[in-house]
């Protein structure tokens, strides 16, 4: 498929380039706020570059659960971190009154990045759960929650130390990325040191996948218990905003071909056409002004396609555990720095 796109190759490395130079200046960048209107242009020029870029990546089939490291060409290895950027770049997004919306779509897009990646046997990590934790349960308390919510003093200690060595392996990550960077960048480096530099810069991306997905998730959760603190202390006749029935994350699409693209590429992720958004949001009474957001048909539908998914996810968790294993297995055959010529002696 690489030659009908034939334009692709280089229009998707310069796609991503741009997207990633947009996130380095937003991350480093000198203004104050990130707010400022100039960041927040590229914020958009760069979700949009990064965007183009991953329906590209769907068309030409990078990427599949199904397949070895190995197999992933040296030079494509480097777009395995296009959902993380999107990620990265979703949350730098200030518009307040669209927060939680934006929480839940860069959620799922690190998501999707750290399940790609343990699919490929990249990095050990536990694959946090798919949707915002107790998110379900949220609601109501379990029978003598006030006792179980004291963490013990041990699982405390532990997960600081964790966080600690996290702290240090990223900085060490980030060192070995710095002093690779020039020496790839000039052109000097062989296909080994290449890929070396791409897996590294990937490690350091699931750490930062991580990281996100937790404070998202912490995030959600006051955003959330403030949206209800809210609802129950109605404001004033007059004032009440009308509160909508919140928005899953999905990707919307000019059209029904671009739907499918954008379908295959994210199977975690629903897409819809605007036409198809614009009735749905009418059906719950959101667009036309109706007072309440009416029950949509076909939640049992949902229901079904969720506790199939699930299945499915159990599945592939047997299977990443297993990939999991033989990459253990294949560190312990392999001496760290194994393929990196670049310091001999």
């Amino acid at each position: 498929s690489m030659a009908e796109g034939a334009g692709a190759g280089p229009r998707l490395a310069e796609l991503l380039a741009t997207g990633r130079r947009l996130w380095e200046e937003v991350e480093t960048g000198a203004e104050p706020s990130s707010g400022a209107p100039a960041v927040q242009d590229k914020v958009r020029q760069g979700l949009d570059a990064l965007q183009r870029a991953a329906v590209m990546v769907a068309q030409l089939d990078l990427f599949s659960e199904n397949e070895e490291l190995e197999e992933i060409a040296s030079a494509d290895l480097k777009y395995l971190l296009l959902p993380a950027l999107l990620g990265a770049m979703t949350l730098k997004q200030v518009d307040l009154s669209r927060r939680l919306e934006h929480l839940e779509s860069a959620r799922a897009h690190f998501w999707r990045f750290l399940k790609l990646c343990r699919s490929y046997g990249l990095g050990s990590f536990h694959l946090p759960p798919a949707s915002p934790s107790g998110e379900e349960d949220a609601g109501s308390p379990s029978p003598g929650a006030p006792a179980a919510a004291q963490p013990s003093l041990v699982a405390m200690a532990s997960s600081r130390q964790a966080k600690i060595e996290r702290y240090k392996q990223k900085k060490e990550l980030e060192n070995r990325l710095a002093s690779m960077r020039t020496f790839v960048e000039s052109g000097q480096a062989d296909e080994d040191q290449i890929r070396e530099f791409y897996i590294l810069q990937i490690q350091k991306w699931i750490n930062t996948g991580l990281e996100e997905i937790e404070s998202i998730d912490q995030e959600m959760v006051i955003l959330r218990s403030r949206g209800t603190a809210k609802q129950s202390s109605a404001p004033p006749h007059g004032t009440s905003r009308q509160v909508r029935a919140p928005l899953k994350p999905f990707i919307l699409t000019r059209d029904a071909a671009q739907a499918k693209v954008f379908g295959a590429g994210y199977p975690g992720l629903p897409t819809m056409t605007v036409d198809d958004w614009y009735e749905q949001r009418r059906r719950q009474g959101v667009v036309s002004g109706q007072s309440a957001p009416q029950r949509t048909p076909g939640i049992a539908d949902e229901e079904l396609q969720k506790q199939q998914q699930e299945k499915k996810e159990e599945e592939d968790d047997e299977e990443a555990l297993q990939k999991a294993r033989s990459w253990d297995d294949w560190k312990d055959t392999h001496p760290r720095g194994y393929g990196n010529r670049q310091n001999v002696g």
